[in-house]
């Protein structure tokens, strides 16, 4: 009885702080875009950290990777949940690339565009162009990114493909790609399947299990392959294998 108590304290101040903080991040969110650049990005990470903590997940970094991480890199995963929008930033310094919605969501919104977010309208061939360049201009500033192959939630398994931007846009540069694979123990509360995002937080934290694992693995040289496709396809085989391994 005891111990219920004191973790319904502990997620009163979770939620508490993340308040205080929120409104923090929202307030600085409106200073010129300029002077945001140098400062507000680990602000947004400290924000989602708590962010995590409010919402009682229990978040934890699985590093399978023989070799160290490249200082820059193109970070990409599958993408079954909402959460993972404040999971990957809690835990890997990285500017995300979301759909154009979250940029209106309320205050969320505001403080995603002051991190540096970039948003794309996957439907739209002109936004996919304007998104892929804006990629670029960040990669070019020494910033690392997060895309999600699958092209948006598709789902608790993988979806029949990985779309080839991220590959591409790794080709290009010459920035190796950085392979997460995520894991929810329980996955039907963390799927994402357009609820009402305030409905999908009360799922994450009454879910029957609160673990959630990101593991990490070994960098992909872009060097290493001849074509975009090929690149793609052996990347999409190894998160097969992980879907496998982890989740069947």
């Amino acid at each position: 009885m005891i111990f219920v108590i004191v973790r319904i304290f502990i997620r009163i101040f979770a939620w508490f702080d993340l308040l205080l903080f929120t409104i923090l991040a929202y307030l600085l969110s409106w200073l010129p875009q300029s002077w945001l650049k140098s400062f507000y990005h680990p602000i947004f990470r400290f924000w989602c950290q708590i962010f995590v903590r409010a919402l009682g997940v229990d978040l934890e970094l699985q590093e399978k990777n023989v070799k160290p991480l490249p200082k820059q890199y193109i970070l990409i995963a599958n993408h079954p949940s909402a959460f993972e929008d404040v999971g990957i930033p809690a835990l890997f310094n990285v500017k995300s690339v979301a759909k154009h919605e979250v940029a209106s969501w309320f205050i969320v919104g505001r403080i995603s565009t002051a991190s540096g977010s970039i948003y794309v309208k996957r439907d739209e061939p002109e936004s996919r162009h304007l998104a892929t360049d804006a990629i670029k201009k960040a990669l070019h500033e020494g910033h690392s990114i997060v895309i999600y192959p699958e092209g948006g939630c598709k789902g608790r398994r993988l979806y029949k493909t990985f779309q080839y931007g991220a590959f591409d846009i790794s080709m290009q540069t010459g920035i190796p790609i950085v392979p997460v694979f995520l894991h929810y123990e329980a996955q039907e509360d963390f799927e994402w399947s357009n609820q009402y995002l305030v409905t999908k937080f009360w799922q994450f934290m009454t879910a029957k299990d609160n673990r959630a694992t990101y593991y990490v693995f070994d960098a992909l040289n872009p060097h290493e392959f001849k074509s975009k496709e090929e690149y793609m396809e052996h990347t999409y085989q190894q998160y097969l294998a992980w879907q496998k391994k982890y989740l069947e």
